[in-house]
């Protein structure tokens, strides 16, 4: 009888939703899931799970149960994470989900740095725009940008994210500079990214505290912020992107900072984790690692002060 194995398989479970959502997680047939599940009701003499063909959902005595497994599992895990700690060395797995963009320019080398400060763990990092579900997923972190929805999960804020409006200096050339929001309504076209609302695509704050927006016509509209850039050095229109995305074009001269002194709609970088368990060592030391590899400011908004002194 493993106890534990008990144990983890009935929050697998609860977590999943299903045995068969259980079983992929954990690797294992779902005839084994049922059975460690039958196995552990049958020791403790209750019932955890109400089961019926479409779906499965916990008893009270099994939401009471779960709640205390999960708090053991994670007091183990600390256990373990900090014994191997006496010994300078993180161990096991984290996965980790963070967008395309950012975590190829930014969290890319952050990892590399930590998996070579840290030998015996391993990470599975899944790069997509997608709003990945940490719990259903089963994700230890997650890295999300902009303005987060109310939800249980937890949020450790990393990095202010600071949108500039650019342009190449042919586009410029030819369209002129604007001197006002306003100006970009006429005489200039944007190269929009769409996963942000058309209406809030070029949104600041005036003097008044006010949110005021601006309808840009938009010649190319893309998912991807990166192409977006891309094609803004081309000279094919004007961006509001993060400068994170931007500030190598910026610092290179490939791209002019314009309206600098607008207070264009600014957002944060967030980790995120599941509640309900205590942060583990190897979570806590890799979002501590993320907050100092990017800075406060973060390092990218460096290609302001470049532009403001090249200007």
């Amino acid at each position: 009888m493993d106890r534990l194995a008990e144990l983890e398989t009935f929050v697998h479970v609860a977590d999943a939703g299903g045995i068969g959502a259980a079983a992929d997680r954990l690797g294992v047939a779902k005839s084994a899931v049922s059975r460690r599940l039958k196995d552990l009701e049958e020791r403790l003499g209750v019932r955890l799970v109400n089961r019926t063909t479409r779906q499965l959902s916990l008893t009270d005595t099994g939401r009471a149960y779960y709640e205390r497994a999960v708090q053991l599992l994670a007091d183990l895990e600390e256990a373990d994470q900090q014994a191997a700690m006496v010994h300078g060395a993180l161990t096991g797995r984290l996965k980790v989900a963070a967008p395309l963009s950012f975590g190829l320019m930014h969290l890319a080398p952050a990892v590399r740095q930590f998996l070579a400060d840290n030998p015996a763990l391993w990470i599975d990092l899944d790069l997509n725009d997608r709003r990945v579900d940490l719990v259903d997923e089963g994700f230890d972190v997650a890295v999300r940008i902009g303005q987060l929805e109310d939800s249980s999960l937890i949020a450790r804020r990393l990095a202010v994210v600071r949108n500039v409006c650019c342009a190449s200096p042919d586009y410029l050339a030819r369209h002129g500079r604007p001197q006002r929001p306003e100006d970009l309504a006429s005489g200039h076209v944007a190269l929009r990214y769409t996963n942000v609302p058309e209406r809030r695509a070029f949104t600041w704050v005036d003097a008044e505290g006010r949110e005021r927006s601006v309808s840009v016509p938009a010649r190319l509209a893309s998912n991807n912020g990166e192409m977006l850039v891309d094609a803004a050095e081309a000279g094919l229109g004007i961006i509001l992107q993060p400068t994170f995305l931007a500030y190598r074009s910026i610092e290179a001269g490939r791209l002019v900072p314009v309206l600098t002194d607008v207070a264009w709609r600014e957002v944060a970088a967030y980790a995120l984790y599941p509640p309900g368990r205590h942060l583990s060592a190897k979570v806590r030391a890799f979002v501590d690692h993320l907050g100092r590899c990017f800075g406060d400011p973060p390092y990218w908004d460096a290609c302001l002060r470049t532009a403001a002194a090249r200007a």
